[in-house]
């Protein structure tokens, strides 16, 4: 099948979207197409990437912009099936069912929820913009052939809009796993090193990681906070350098997949503490799953659902998110017993082998365009008809090979 994934936001080489579903998809011997924004034409692993450049003044018109650069690359490629990533492309997904085309949303978070923490749209019409939203989603999802989510939760509250709704976890990809034995990246631990990957923000837990260093450092325990992220709002990082911590912090900034590797080939335990707000308490937190991967133990917030991955498999400790000296404690623990934090280790990535994997997930996926390659259309086609450019008349540089494992 020729299929077009669209995300206006996301990155081109964003790792659910090109590098897991349309690598995997491509693999699978479909013809993928992917419209992204800020990247130039390119094929890379099998994949037509399509680039569009959306306006960069207001958010709202950039917004707007976006999307209508999204539909107009939409049209040209022509494709049998589209699959967005983006809310705000509900819209498009819905006049591409117009013209006949089969349509996928990819829910990848709950976007009534986020809305309800988004610090750009102001306190009072978050909850009206909410409810809007989710109205919004099901007008939508039930005109659209199928639904993809992140988490059980999204699919449970999308099964009620359409019954073509299946889970596809965020989980690592094995094959990258396997490439490194337990024992090597063993020989590449620093001591007491604790490793934060991912967007730093207040939300996610940055201010008690730091203080959390500066208190395990404070009673005699020598150890150190690494950092692999950006800073959002920058405003934050200078407020967090502030605190007498950041003297035990290693920010390394943004980091490339390998890079990403080797830091956590490098440390001690994988953080991921994340303060309560409801739509990270029902999520699946895919930095756990790859501190897992890399055979590393989590310290984890002590939600519900992350106990039972991490205590239901032996893979780390969870404490309270917004108890400093609980994640100090929990340091303490892993230094003082190394054993213990080794097997923690193997457990996680034993389970990520067995069961939290991308492989696996890429087959519900691959299914998913099997029954749809084999389904009717379901709805009504336009009679108008649309002139559109072929591919091959745009610019296309042709860059690396399918064992690339990032654009």
């Amino acid at each position: 099948m020729k299929i077009c994934h669209l995300t206006s936001v996301h990155p081109a080489d964003d790792i659910r979207i090109f590098v897991k579903e349309c690598r995997s998809l491509a693999l699978a011997g479909h013809d993928v197409y992917l419209v992204a924004p800020n990247t130039e034409n390119k094929i890379i692993d099998n994949v037509k990437v399509v680039g569009i450049t959306p306006a960069t003044s207001n958010r709202y018109k950039r917004m707007v912009d976006a999307a209508k650069s999204v539909y107009r690359a939409a049209i040209e490629i022509d494709a049998e099936v589209y699959h967005f990533h983006d809310p705000e492309l509900m819209v498009i997904g819905l006049l591409l069912k117009r013209k006949g085309k089969k349509v996928i949303y990819d829910v990848h978070e709950d976007v009534p929820e986020q809305v309800l923490s988004k610090q750009w749209i102001p306190k009072p019409l978050r909850k009206n913009i909410s409810v809007s939203v989710r109205r919004m989603e099901k007008f939508a999802a039930a005109k659209f052939d199928a639904v993809v989510t992140a988490t059980p939760t999204i699919t449970k509250r999308f099964k009620t809009y359409n019954a073509n709704t299946v889970t596809v976890h965020n989980f690592p990809i094995l094959q990258e796993l396997i490439e490194n034995s337990p024992q090597s990246e063993r020989n590449k631990r620093k001591d007491n090193s604790f490793l934060y990957i991912g967007g730093i923000t207040e939300l996610r837990g940055i201010k008690e990681m730091v203080l959390a260093i500066e208190f395990l450092n404070g009673r005699g325990d020598a150890g150190e906070l690494v950092l692999a992220g950006k800073f959002a709002p920058p405003a934050l990082e200078q407020e967090v350098k502030k605190k007498d911590g950041w003297q035990h912090v290693d920010h390394k900034g943004w980091l490339g997949r390998s890079e990403v590797k080797d830091v956590l080939s490098q440390s001690t335990a994988g953080l991921v503490l994340i303060r309560p707000e409801p739509r990270y308490m029902v999520s699946y937190p895919i930095k756990l799953f790859e501190y897992m991967a890399a055979g590393i133990p989590s310290i984890a917030s002590n939600f519900p659902l992350w106990e039972d991955f991490v205590i239901g498999n032996q893979c780390g400790l969870c404490v309270d998110p917004l108890d400093e000296e609980a994640i100090a404690n929990a340091m303490k623990w892993l230094i003082e017993h190394p054993e213990e934090a080794r097997q923690m280790g193997e457990n996680g990535r034993k389970a990520v082998i067995e069961k939290y994997n991308w492989e696996k997930e890429s087959q519900e996926l691959v299914a998913l365009y099997e029954r749809l390659a084999g389904a009717g259309n379901r709805s009504l086609i336009w009679s108008e008809s649309d002139e559109g450019m072929d591919f091959k008349s745009r610019s296309i540089k042709t860059v690396g090979n399918r064992n690339n494992q990032t654009l």
